[in-house]
């Protein structure tokens, strides 16, 4: 299997999709970003100096799923139809976990419009809490779910 995102001489170059058919697109993507104890319970109750962390992460997340195509150099601009970010306090990191689902109609998926709200979700939270937890990590960013078009469905095993 080749990479798409060259040419024959090995060039980068923004596939044509043209012939593509136009269809129904969906993907979903997660990441998480761990944090100490004292940082998770100043999100959690609201005390973040900054204001409504989760909520500024979701705005941001969804903005940037919008941007994706003046960010990654290669990406095609798309109609993006449905954008939501959602990210849940998970005791266990401790930490916030991040799920961000993105929907098309068109030529081409949606995956790295996904990936992006994700990364950016928790970059932003790095960012609204990084005076208190320079410690912070975020991981795990990947695809869980991608359908519609030529190559169908993916789902990744848990």
């Amino acid at each position: 299997m080749a990479l798409t995102h060259f040419d024959a001489k090995g060039d980068a170059h923004m596939v044509d999709v043209s012939d593509k058919d136009i269809t129904s697109r969906i993907a979903v993507a997660e990441g998480h970003i761990k944090m100490q104890r004292e940082t998770f319970d100043i999100i959690t109750e609201g005390r973040a100096k900054k204001g409504d962390v989760l909520g500024v992460a979701r705005l941001a997340g969804i903005m940037a799923a919008k941007r994706t195509a003046d960010l990654i150099p290669l990406c095609h601009p798309l109609p993006i139809t449905k954008v939501s970010v959602d990210l849940e306090p998970d005791e266990t990191l401790p930490g916030i976990r991040i799920t961000a689902t993105v929907k098309t109609t068109g030529q081409t998926g949606v995956e790295m419009e996904a990936l992006t709200a994700a990364s950016t979700a928790a970059l932003t939270v790095y960012d609204m809490s990084k005076a208190v937890d320079k410690s912070m990590e975020i991981g795990g960013i990947r695809v869980m779910l991608k359908d519609g078009g030529k190559s169908g469905r993916y789902e990744a095993s848990e």
